[in-house]
């Protein structure tokens, strides 16, 4: 099963309407080597059309996996010629699902499904338009319903969450960004932000209603980023620093941190050899690095290292021993000489996190990135603009 939830950075995201045409298919997968973590997978058509209709300032953005989807179309220069306006809407199964780890066990028969949709307006305003570097803020407020019930394995006497309907704000500010994609070149950026989730109808669930979806989740945050790759030796690697507190957070709304899959989130919080999302934060900084070898003449095939470190105050009732988490990567990835596609393999090493009482965990990772939009134009427009040798054209492309 393909879970949706690897589809969250797609929910209105980014600061402002991206101009560039995007057509990609996205695919990931994290298997732990110790111990039963929960699935960690996406796969998902990801597409970004700039005058979706011809001449217009209108640009739609939508995200397709199996069970989910995710749009929003862009209006530009909806209220002034700096501020845009956006229109969104997305639901699905397993969009909101949960998954208890504690100490670094998974538990089966504490966990559940949760299905949703909602929909959202957005306010995008370019504060400086005739600087290089743009600063951006983001106004948001939508809806959303879930709805919870356990499978097969949650336990009998486990009782799920009231469904639910609630209410969402998020504004931020960002100076810079970065590329929805696997190794972006070049980014930089600074940005602040707050996410408030206002729920409906306050419950409590679990054993004997032993924990509590609160009124109100308040989460803020703030990320420091930059990816470069020099022109000639296109050696490619980037550093990130995220950190963030919260207030009133609860399992459903708190920081979750862990597993190495680069488009889980808009803002992934990543530590390589630990379960997807182990880690429950009220509170956290965490700090990532990657860097990108070419091996041959024609960069074609790149040694990957990575390692990241984290601050956690963990969410009560889910607090371990010792505060700080680290973990180091390694790997390979491969890519077209045209950049059409992209495939990783990795290895992740989890230094502090728990299995079976010590300390220590391994991870395996595959991505491949697959650029549609270019394939298509090869295909169907090549060069020499005879359509019969587009096939041609693309299989030497990738072979050669």
């Amino acid at each position: 099963m393909v879970v949706a939830t690897a589809l969250g950075w797609t929910l209105g995201a980014g600061a402002q309407i991206d101009p560039t045409h995007r057509e990609l298919v996205q695919l990931g997968y994290n298997q732990p080597l110790e111990g039963r973590g929960p699935l960690a997978a996406y796969a998902f058509y990801y597409m970004n059309r700039p005058e979706f209709l011809q001449r217009s300032n209108l640009t739609l953005r939508f995200a397709l996996a199996p069970v989910y989807l995710d749009s929003e179309l862009g209006i530009r220069g909806a209220l002034s010629p700096n501020t845009d306006l956006g229109i969104g809407a997305a639901g699905g199964g397993f969009a909101d699902s949960y998954s208890e780890v504690r100490r670094g066990k998974y538990e089966r028969d504490e966990s559940f499904l949760g299905h949703g949709g909602g929909a959202w307006s957005s306010l995008y305003h370019l504060f400086n338009p005739a600087d290089r570097m743009p600063l951006h803020g983001v106004l948001r407020g939508g809806v959303r319903f879930s709805t919870y019930n356990g499978d097969s394995q949650t336990a009998d006497n486990f009782e799920d969450p009231d469904d639910q309907i609630s209410f969402r704000v998020r504004a931020g500010l960002r100076l810079g960004g970065s590329e929805p994609v696997l190794m972006p070149e070049l980014a930089a950026e600074l940005s602040v932000w707050y996410d408030g989730d206002f729920r409906a109808k306050p419950n409590r669930y679990g054993f004997s209603d032993d924990r509590a979806v609160n009124g109100a989740a308040h989460l803020f945050w703030a990320r420091a980023l930059l990816n470069y790759t020099p022109r000639e030796s296109r050696h490619n690697f980037g550093v990130s620093l995220t950190a963030g507190t919260s207030v009133d957070a609860d399992r459903l709304g708190a920081y979750r941190l862990g597993g190495t899959l680069p488009l889980v989130a808009e803002f992934p919080l990543s530590l390589p050899g630990y379960y997807h999302q182990e880690l429950s934060a009220k509170s956290f900084a965490l700090l990532n690095g990657y860097y990108n070898l070419p091996l041959d003449a024609k960069k074609r095939f790149l040694a990957n290292v990575t390692g990241s470190t984290a601050w956690v105050d963990y969410l009560e009732g889910l607090a371990q021993s010792g505060r700080w988490n680290s973990g180091v990567g390694g790997g390979l990835l491969l890519r077209s000489p045209s950049g059409q596609w992209l495939v990783g393999i990795g290895y992740g090493y989890g230094f502090n996190a728990i299995r079976n009482g010590d300390r220590g965990a391994q991870s395996l990772m595959f991505l491949v990135q697959f650029d549609w939009g270019r394939t298509r134009e090869r295909l169907f427009n090549p060069d020499d603009g005879v359509r019969t040798r587009g096939l041609d054209t693309l299989l030497r492309n990738i072979f050669r």
